[in-house]
């Protein structure tokens, strides 16, 4: 049987042990303790590191502007230094809208080729950039390094330029009434106009630069250079104003 005194002299002993404890002496600050970093507060340095990130690690994005009312809602631009959706909310309605107007650009350019004949020949690259994103990324990086050394200018804010002085407003579409078919004109709307925009620069730059001397880059650098200046020799400003004089005459 366990007495009340052996109890108490349990008890004496366990408060002994800890006053002993607290009686020895504890090392100074700074002698041999260890510390700890101060912890700090989860995320408070992600927006700081967001507003400084520039595409390419080169070129802000904080002052570009969109001057046509109808392609705000469309032309996006987000902060990141290699624009890259992997394919996140592909299954939503307008995913398109969501995507960064480089990053559509960059997915505009991973074609085989035009396809069909312009100018008198059917292009063909033998699928050097099909699916070769990251080559593309370079290319158009080099474009963008090529437009900053000539012009001195934002490349974001050319390539926004560009598409807006390339993007048609009006378009044709074949109607059959009484077995008889003729064009009539139709007005575009904003997404298809950003699009149309694009194909052209990109169809722009694989024309230039098959079989020349000229790299894919530097065709890049020109087409966009041309077409912000909204200069008649660029080539997507030509099917600009070709499709939008054939739909004049169809109304």
């Amino acid at each position: 049987m366990i007495m009340a005194d052996d109890i108490a002299e349990k008890e004496g002993m366990q408060i002994a042990d800890i006053e002993g404890e607290a009686a020895m002496p504890q090392p100074e600050d700074g002698a041999d303790r260890p510390r700890k970093a101060p912890r700090k507060a989860p995320g408070k340095d992600a927006p700081a590191l967001l507003e400084e990130q520039l595409l390419f690690e080169k070129y802000d994005i904080k002052g570009v502007s969109v001057t046509d009312q109808s392609l705000v809602s469309y032309v996006k631009t987000r902060k990141t230094a290699y624009p890259n959706m992997f394919g996140r909310r592909k299954y939503q309605a307008y995913y398109n809208s969501h995507v960064d107007i480089v990053e559509r650009l960059i997915n505009k350019l991973m074609r085989g080729g035009t396809g069909r004949k312009i100018s008198g020949k059917v292009i063909r690259r033998k699928g050097g950039l099909q699916g070769k994103k990251l080559k593309i990324v370079h290319v158009l990086e080099d474009a963008f390094e090529l437009i900053h050394k000539n012009t001195g200018k934002n490349p974001v804010q050319m390539l926004i330029d560009a598409v807006q002085n390339a993007a048609p407003i009006e378009d044709t579409t074949r109607v059959r009434y009484g077995g008889i078919s003729y064009n009539v004109a139709v007005g575009i709307s904003s997404q298809r106009r950003l699009d149309v925009a694009l194909r052209n620069l990109a169809v722009a730059g694989l024309i230039s630069s098959f079989k020349n001397k000229r790299t894919l880059a530097e065709a890049l650098a020109n087409e966009i250079t041309l077409a912000a200046s909204n200069s008649s020799e660029s080539y997507a400003v030509k099917k600009r104003v070709e499709v939008e004089r054939i739909a004049k005459r169809a109304r």
